[in-house]
Parts: C-alpha cells; structure tokens; sequence
C-alpha cells in the first residue's frame, strides 16, 4: 500500500497535533487546505476527541481561517453515536464520563444520557445507583474525579455496557502533552476488569465511514495524522495510504523507528508539505 504520486482524490486529517495544537493552528495550515480543495481534492476531518460537538469544531475551524461544515467532520463520539444506533439498538440509557460537548451529541442522538457527575452525590460510597444504565461511555473528562469513575464502575457492575470513544493516552497543545481520554478509560478497565468495546482509532470506523459517504475507494484517499498508534494503524486496518506528520506525537527519531501497522507511507515535517509532496500548483 503506498500513497499515490498523482494524489489523492480525498484527503482525511486528523485535527489535534495535525491542523493546531491547543489553541494554536499549525503555520500555513489554511492556505494548505485551500491549494489542496482548489486542485480539486476533497477534504474531511476525522477526531478522537470527544470533549466537543461538530459544530463546535466548524466554528473553531473557522476561526483559523478553515472552512468546512458539519458533516465533513466525524468525532469519536459522533462515531460512537453512529454504532450505537446501529449495532446496539437497546442501549438508550447512558451514563457518560466525558466533556458536555459529548453529552450534548449523546442527547442529540435521543439517548437519555447521565453525566457521571451528577449520577451520585458526594459522599457516594459504592452502593447501587439510582438508576440502572445500558451502557457507559467515556470520552475525555478534563475534570474527572474518583467519585466519576467510581459511579462509572458500578453502572458497569450492574449491567452496563463498557464503551470508549477512544483511548488515546495522550494528545498534544502548544506547551506540550495532556493525558487523553485513554487515561479514564485504563482506569476504568483497571477497576472493572471489563476489556472496553472502543470505537475510534486506532478502529477503522471512522475512515471507512467517511469514505462510505464520500464515494471514494481507499486507495484514492489519504490519511494525515501524528500519532502512530492511533491514525497510522486505522489507516493501516482501513487499507488507506498514510502520511505521518511531525506536528504532534510523533518526532522525527521516533518515527523512523516505525514498524508494522504503525508504520506511515510517507513521513512529512507538517501538514503544510503536502501540496509540495503531491506537486500541486
């Protein structure tokens, strides 16, 4: 599987550590963007994020000078959303450890949804909920406490399914790392002994789906992501060419040290070369 020299038709970036990083856009981002939609070649956004909804994303998108619409984004917890309805019809009861731009998605979707914050009180100590939930789901919680995980084990003690957005164990900023939603979902897996069904990457859900909707073969698509073992292997498990790029997880010893799955087509410094790499005008 290589990446094709002529380009690709569509092209699939991931968003933290390869558009910004925290609040800040990686250097000519947009402008890269621009030359690749004005050669023609189509452009979707793919997340593991789940503290915000897509519309968020477009706005913030937007305020980097990137345009694009909700429907060109999938988030790990519209992904989430997306299995649910389809593979887990009876789960409608949800107790979500998570920012409130997932519960809002999980409510959208018509889900009664839990935040684990408010599911006991204070003082909680380890008794029955008062509810019983179809499943929990766990995104990044940049405010989580014991008191969430411990509601969170429980509804998995009675009954609950054990669902991850994903598990990335970190993701970058502009200052440097932040633990992600990985770390709530280890801690959950630690104190349930429950294995997580988890839905973003390093699954390939996310790519197949955009490319679903897109009409386009994977061998005509392009991954662009920073973390190995996250984007790099679904686009492995989805059978799409990959670019790794320098602006997240990744450096440059580290990745030439790559094997197997997480092993990129090409390795770029940024996002900003791919125009080059490609030759467009």
């Amino acid at each position: 599987m290589t990446a094709s020299a002529a380009g690709p038709r569509l092209v699939i970036f991931d968003l933290d550590g390869v558009v910004y990083r925290g609040s800040q856009p990686v250097p000519d981002i947009a402008a890269t963007i621009e030359r690749l939609e004005r050669s023609a070649i189509g452009v979707r956004f793919a997340t593991n994020n789940s503290t915000a909804d897509r519309a968020a994303y477009v706005s913030r998108l937007a305020g980097m000078g990137i345009r694009t619409e909700a429907d060109h984004i999938v988030t790990s917890t519209s992904a989430t959303v997306a299995h649910l309805q389809l593979h887990l019809p009876a789960v409608r009861s949800v107790l979500a450890v998570g920012g409130d731009g997932m519960v809002d998605e999980l409510r959208a979707a018509g889900f009664a949804v839990t935040p684990a914050a408010a599911a006991v009180p204070d003082d909680y100590d380890g008794g029955p909920l008062p509810a019983r939930h179809d499943a929990v789901v766990v995104g990044l919680d940049r405010t989580l406490t014991y008191r969430r995980i411990a509601a969170a084990m429980t509804a998995v003690r009675e009954g609950a399914l054990l669902v991850a957005t994903n598990a990335d164990e970190r993701y970058p900023t502009a200052s440097g790392f932040l633990p992600g939603a990985g770390a709530a979902v280890a801690a959950l897996r630690a104190a349930t002994g429950v294995e997580p069904l988890v839905i973003g990457k390093p699954e390939p859900a996310m790519f197949t789906s955009i490319l679903e909707r897109a009409g386009i073969a994977p061998e005509e698509a392009l991954i662009v992501g920073d973390n190995p073992a996250a984007d790099i292997v679904a686009a492995r498990r989805a059978r799409i060419p990959s670019v790794l790029v320098l602006t997240g997880v990744a450096d440059a010893a580290a990745a030439a040290a790559l094997e197997g799955e997480r092993r990129p087509d090409v390795i770029l410094p940024s996002a900003a070369e791919l125009p080059d790499h490609f030759g467009l005008p």
